[in-house]
């Protein structure tokens, strides 16, 4: 399957291809999820807490300025960085953009829990 869509494991995918910005692919196995991104320049994620998973970026292409907890990281191609989970993170691409991977293990189902009594 090409970029754009999940795909499932045993088949290489080109993590070169599509074009656009934000998610351009991901897949999911029993265990992690994956997913190919792309930002022009400055664009990228906002800052949030991620406080189930740690995350690895794998920047492909490009550049971008990873902050975790307030400390900003220059990430340039090829280059990884390993984002721990409960750490405020935030993502902003360089000025030739960004191409990156994001690799989690996946999470479990949606969990309702039933309010206390009187909630």
């Amino acid at each position: 399957m090409t970029p754009g869509g999940h795909h499932g494991t045993g088949a290489p995918i080109d993590l070169g291809a599509g074009e656009g910005s934000g998610p351009l692919w991901g897949m999911a196995s029993d265990d992690l999820n994956a997913t190919l991104l792309a930002w022009a320049a400055g664009e990228g994620v906002a800052g949030h807490v991620n406080a189930e998973l740690d995350v690895l970026v794998v920047v492909l292409e490009g550049s971008a300025t990873v902050t975790i907890d307030g400390v900003a990281q220059a990430l340039a191609a090829p280059a990884a960085l390993l984002v721990p989970r409960g750490a405020r993170r935030a993502i902003r691409a360089g000025a030739g953009g960004v191409r990156y991977l994001s690799v989690h293990r996946r999470r479990g189902p949606l969990q309702i829990t039933p309010l206390p009594d009187g909630g």
